[in-house]
């Protein structure tokens, strides 16, 4: 059987003659878009189909610029935290000692206050540290003989009596607390005016009201104020506030406990009372008067 001999070159349109259809194609769908839209649903299946594709195109470039971008905002937000995280040290620095400036100053304004309510000269110091013996209440402040303090002169801050001086150097000096178990301080009850001694028992938030009668008028919450007649302390500085009263009907006194008003263990700034009060002499030691001499009787 013979089959039909295909010709070695396959004949058909010339290059130039495909180049003129699909140029002539090409115009007269550029103008059918153009003029009629007619080829804009045609253009929007084929985006919808190849979406997918340009997607998949495009996920490695993506990816990576995503896995660059994360590690470049993870370094910064590491760097950014660490010196937020110092920058809030240094700010809480900052505010601590201001707070503690505040503090001061407040403290500084109310010595200042009591300096001018009082009568009587003052001298502004500070307290350098605590006495070496555990048991007892005392401190060193900063000025002594040659700024005029002396023995015996009181001490107080801005809400009371702190204490007295009890031994003086030249350039710093010895303040027992009002606290000290061997201190004592005539007071006087703001709200009644009842008198008598506070003691100290050694601690630095408790004071005693001794030797009261069981029917003094005495109440939880009165003011003790330095009554003035022992000759050292001014009259009308607070010394305590009176905490808890017990009264015992098999005891003759009161068992009568105070909290200072001073601040005896917190504050560092002082004032010394250096000019004493002036008190008058004492009616035992006036000189007797003389004699009167008795008149004659008319004879």
């Amino acid at each position: 059987m013979e089959h039909p001999q295909q010709p070695f070159f396959n004949r058909g349109p010339t290059p130039f003659a495909r180049f003129l259809l699909f140029s002539l194609l090409a115009l007269a769908l550029i103008v059918a878009d153009s003029r009629f839209k007619y080829l804009t649903i045609v253009q929007q299946a084929v985006a919808v189909v190849l979406y997918p594709l340009q997607r998949i195109a495009l996920a490695p470039a993506a990816l990576s610029e995503r896995m660059s971008g994360f590690l470049v905002t993870q370094a910064q937000l590491t760097t950014r935290n660490n010196g937020l995280e110092q920058q809030n040290l240094v700010n809480a620095a900052a505010l601590l000692r201001l707070e503690a400036l505040e503090q001061e100053n407040a403290r500084l304004r109310g010595l200042l206050d009591t300096r001018e309510a009082q009568s009587q000269a003052a001298v502004y110091a500070e307290i350098l540290y605590s006495h070496r013996d555990p048991f007892t209440r005392r401190v060193i402040i900063s000025k002594g003989l040659t700024d005029g303090v002396g023995q015996g002169q009181p001490v107080v801050d801005a809400a009371g009596v702190v204490g007295q001086v009890t031994r003086v150097y030249p350039w710093a000096s010895q303040v027992t607390l009002v606290t000290d178990k061997d201190m004592t301080i005539p007071v006087q009850v703001m709200r009644s005016g009842v008198r008598g001694v506070l003691y100290g028992v050694g601690s630095d938030g408790l004071l005693e009201l001794r030797f009261m009668p069981f029917s003094a008028d005495i109440q939880t919450g009165d003011r003790l104020v330095t009554s003035g007649i022992d000759g050292t302390y001014p009259a009308g500085l607070p010394v305590a506030v009176v905490q808890e009263v017990e009264r015992n009907a098999a005891s003759m006194f009161s068992r009568i406990s105070a909290q200072p008003a001073a601040g005896v263990n917190r504050y560092r700034q002082v004032l010394v009372l250096t000019a004493a009060s002036a008190h008058p002499a004492n009616p035992g030691f006036d000189e007797p008067s003389a004699p009167r001499k008795r008149g004659r009787k008319g004879g």
